[in-house]
């Protein structure tokens, strides 16, 4: 149920998520997160956040079994702000390398690959990549986005062995480094938001991820 004054964000679950911490987060930041399957709460919902952890194609199997693609698809078509986290960033892309070639919601342009040839100094690096990394520019501007207000160079929190490679590079929000290797961290396209880290893991920057959605529904609800 919406708490007055407070905008509602549907949560989704598909059985393949880190739902109670982004509920707590949402909580925080001053939303009301409703954890959801229901197509019809994603609908009614002023935003939509999709995260995930596990293997691609058996992650968008559940979303199809849910009918929840043509839900997600409406949104991202809407100016509902709509955020995918980690899994739920690589499902907004065309399709995925990880275990076979897999289809997504292709909402964006681009796919998913694997992590190959990481070194450091020599040393060679564990794939999944683990850890806090450091988010950095791109060529878009961070004001009026969810990374708003966080400093350039802020460390977040990576689990995962998969990584999304825009087709188009303009949507790339933030790069981040593991090893030899640069990969697109964040990506935007109009109310269209993705983050391979985990904002909800990432301490107090990670938090501000989650108050700017409630900016970015403000700004919405303008253009409507």
């Amino acid at each position: 149920m919406k708490e007055e004054g407070k905008f509602n964000v549907a949560i989704i679950d598909f059985g393949m998520g880190n739902l109670f911490s982004v509920k707590q987060a949402c909580r925080i930041a001053g939303l009301d997160g409703e954890i959801t399957s229901h197509w019809k709460a994603v609908s009614k919902a002023d935003a939509v956040i999709l995260p995930g952890v596990g293997a691609f194609g058996t992650a968008m199997q559940r979303l199809k079994e849910l009918e929840l693609i043509k839900p997600l698809i409406d949104v991202a078509q809407s100016n509902k702000p709509l955020l995918g986290i980690c899994l739920g960033m690589q499902l907004l892309m065309t399709q995925s390398h990880e275990f076979g070639l897999h289809a997504g919601l292709d909402i964006l342009p681009g796919e998913v690959v694997r992590f190959i040839s990481l070194s450091k100094s020599e040393q060679i690096l564990k794939v999944p990549h683990t850890g806090w990394s450091q988010i950095y520019e791109s060529e878009m501007s961070w004001n009026a986005s969810l990374l708003e207000g966080i400093p350039e160079g802020e460390y977040m929190y990576f689990v995962h062995s998969y990584y999304v490679n825009p087709g188009d590079s303009s949507i790339t929000m933030s790069i981040s480094h593991y090893g030899n290797t640069t990969f697109c961290s964040s990506i935007r396209r109009r109310n269209i938001f993705g983050c391979q880290f985990h904002p909800e893991r990432s301490g107090s920057n990670g938090l501000r991820i989650y108050k700017n959605i409630a900016n970015c529904i403000i700004n919405s609800k303008n253009h409507y």
